[in-house]
């Protein structure tokens, strides 16, 4: 098997980003007509979108649930950024149900939250890693961030399993390039100095440059980082987003694909509720002018479908409740184009 896995004929319904969020994943399943162990009536076949864990207050839980389902041969999933962060020790905000370096730091936001237990990390690992990075059929395209055909044509041939491997050489010959040029350690030099500030929402650091042209340059040398996070270029500005200040900017990559396959992605962190987007956080910019349940791109054939979901640690902060909630987890039902939340809402979304 290689990283671009087929999908079968059967109808699917391709899930959003879960981030951990174990009960959203139980009920949208119940609402969608699957049983616990993912058997439909109409054999339908759950896809999932990638970003299955962080943040959330189950990341292993879902792991698991994912896991059995798959092998039951119910379901079918693709890597997300989160993932690959976990599977070459990438160790960022909302990862510490699995590394012990990040627990305490996620106390604040996340709490609480189960954590895997050491002994079973490695299982952990041997999973995410056994997943493809994108799935495809003839009428119908998944991968978590960017449909980019140079990428995709990059990592067609790698079997799976190689992910962790190709993903670190890819960005060793990047960081190569940056050490001749003086970048990195421009880089490196800005990171130590501010790293107090860079996740302090209320004391941002002044714009860095060198930390911008790396981390744009590094977005777009490496195709898997392409295809599970997106096409990236230096922003105009720092803005705060993922709890830490970024300085590349997601670039709403759908409006130049001219391919008629269409294309379901996640990622983007999209709202189902209208928001004053003036004051909205910069990932939902990309959607300031596209109804929520609306395909999108030159030939309105994109659809993310990321409704949020991972940001549902704030409400239980904020002691709402679900039915409160903005945050929702998602299905796209495939062929009828038709959203189903794990609140129970049904929506049919506007033809590509």
């Amino acid at each position: 098997m290689h990283l671009i896995k087929n999908l079968p004929d059967n109808p699917l319904d391709i899930v959003g980003d879960i981030h951990g969020e174990l009960t959203a994943l139980q009920t949208l399943m119940q609402q969608l007509g699957y049983d616990a162990c993912g058997n439909h009536p109409q054999h339908r076949k759950l896809v999932f979108i990638g970003d299955l864990v962080d943040r959330g207050p189950d990341s292993d839980g879902v792991i698991q649930l994912v896991q059995a389902l798959i092998e039951t041969g119910n379901a079918y999933s693709i890597l997300g950024n989160h993932e690959i962060n976990l599977l070459i020790d990438d160790i960022k905000d909302g990862s510490g149900w699995f590394f012990d370096e990040r627990y305490t730091a996620d106390l604040k936001n996340y709490a609480p939250f189960q954590r895997t237990p050491p002994e079973r990390r490695q299982a952990v690992r041997d999973f995410l890693g056994s997943l493809p990075a994108a799935l495809v059929r003839e009428d119908i395209r998944v991968v978590h961030a960017a449909w980019s055909t140079p990428a995709v044509k990059a990592i067609q041939g790698l079997p799976i399993g190689t992910i962790a491997e190709q993903y670190k050489a890819w960005e060793y010959a990047a960081q190569s390039a940056a050490e001749a040029s003086g970048l990195y350690e421009r880089y490196q030099a800005e990171k130590t100095h501010w790293a107090a500030q860079l996740e302090d929402e209320k004391n941002p650091p002044p714009f860095l440059h060198a930390i911008a042209e790396y981390e744009a340059t590094q977005q777009m040398v490496n195709p898997l980082k392409v295809l599970t996070s997106g096409v990236e270029q230096q922003a105009e500005t720092a803005f705060f987003a993922g709890n830490r200040w970024r300085f590349s900017d997601r670039v709403n990559w759908w409006d130049n694909y001219e391919e008629k396959t269409p294309v379901v992605i996640g990622h983007y962190w999209r709202l189902i509720k209208p928001r004053n987007f003036e004051q909205a956080p910069r990932y939902s910019q990309l959607f300031r002018n596209i109804p929520p349940t609306t395909w999108h791109g030159k030939l309105h054939n994109v659809f993310c479908i990321d409704y949020s979901v991972g940001a549902r640690w704030r409400d239980r902060k904020a002691h709402r409740s679900v039915s409160e909630s903005r945050y929702k987890l998602a299905a796209l039902q495939w062929p009828e184009s038709r959203l189903v939340f794990d609140t129970g809402e049904t929506l049919t979304t506007k033809p590509f």
